[in-house]
């Protein structure tokens, strides 16, 4: 009989603050370090009372997580991974996250046949798979008007269009923006 060990992130801050999320190893599975996702909720001013968010490509799922920590109204994780998507359940039924949504689907089908608007979407896929030039089209018709994406990167995003870099910063090899669209 052979156990499976799971690796754990903690969530930062909130009301479930040093609490300890679980998830498998699996191919391309990086959780966002914990300095970088204290940047960014600094960036995105700590508490989020009243955002939807969309935790797109949701891994480990702790950007979702943290974001219902933080009073967020709601949060969809969409993970396409099986063995992945079983342990972000197990997650939200151990934090009796009822605000949280899980998908065991395609993130490329989610955006096409959801029409749902989002504050806050974090987009942290695979690298060297094009999924963010094939996603961030897409997700123009998913952000509310006043809403930003949170982007992981192999590389510094920049000239993007229909796309503005409002932040960035770099830890390691992570390249990590906040982006807003262009004013039109």
């Amino acid at each position: 009989m052979s156990i499976k060990k799971h690796n754990t992130v903690r969530i930062n801050a909130g009301e479930w603050r040093s609490r300890l999320l679980k998830f498998p190893d699996a191919q391309g599975l990086r959780p966002t370090p914990e300095r970088v996702r204290q940047t960014v909720f600094n960036w995105l001013g700590q508490d989020l009372t009243g955002l939807v968010c969309l935790d797109l490509f949701a891994g480990t799922g702790v950007m979702g997580f943290e974001s219902l920590s933080r009073n967020a109204k709601s949060v969809v994780l969409v993970e396409n991974s099986p063995s992945v998507y079983k342990v972000i359940v197990e997650n939200k039924n151990a934090l009796k996250a009822n605000a949280a949504k899980v998908l065991n689907m395609d993130a490329l089908a989610f955006l096409t046949t959801n029409r749902q608007l989002f504050d806050v979407i974090f987009l942290d896929p695979p690298y060297k798979q094009g999924w963010l030039e094939k996603a961030l089209p897409l997700l123009e018709q998913h952000l509310s008007p006043e809403g930003v994406i949170y982007a992981e990167a192999e590389y510094a995003m920049q000239n993007l269009e229909h796309w503005q870099v409002i932040k960035q910063s770099k830890a390691g090899n992570v390249f990590y923006h906040l982006l807003k669209l262009h004013n039109v």
